[in-house]
């Protein structure tokens, strides 16, 4: 029996969520599984992962072979990259110690990529919140312009037309006279 370690999908129509499993190779995607290791939820940016990495690096070591998608995503959680450096201790290339060393720097590493990501998405969001503010309150402006009553105009008009009256009054009297 070779086992597959996949993502078995839940969730409704257009909304999937996923749980990482190792299943027989044979069973059917979303059918009979051995283990459940985690979930993966692709809806949110950056998507959630919770992954036991210690069980998927055990079924790993047991033989499991991952899909395509699975095998990203353990190695995003890091269960490839600790499966090898298990590999290594069992050679003697390194100790136990060195090696939940490198592991345990990777994930502080990796946290720190993940938070600015997060970060640099909050921002953008914000910003475009705020341009998109500027955007409804310049619309809104040209809004409450256009609706201003057009009477005001006429009623300069009539001032300055009021204004040029009294000469052109003399001047039609003046030509009367003539």
């Amino acid at each position: 029996m070779s086992v597959k370690i996949r993502l078995q999908r839940h969730g409704k129509k257009g909304k999937p969520f996923y749980w990482i499993v190792a299943a027989d190779a044979r069973a059917k995607r979303d059918g009979k599984y051995l283990e459940k290791i985690g979930t993966y939820n692709p809806n949110v940016n950056p998507a959630i992962i919770d992954l036991d990495v210690d069980l998927a690096v055990t079924w790993l070591q047991n033989g499991a072979q991952p899909t395509d998608t699975a095998k990203n995503i353990l190695s995003y959680k890091g269960a490839m990259l600790k499966n090898h450096l298990a590999g290594g201790v069992r050679k003697g290339a390194l100790t136990q110690e060195q090696a939940d060393a490198k592991f345990a720097a990777w994930v502080e590493a990796k946290a720190t990529k993940i938070s600015d990501k997060e970060a640099g998405l909050s921002k953008a969001q914000s910003e475009a919140k705020a341009a998109a503010l500027a955007a409804e309150k310049a619309v809104n402006e040209a809004r409450i312009e256009a609706a201003k009553p057009v009477v005001e105009e006429v009623a300069e008009e009539v001032v300055a037309e009021a204004e040029e009256a009294p000469e052109t009054i003399d001047d039609a009297a003046a030509k009367a006279a003539e």
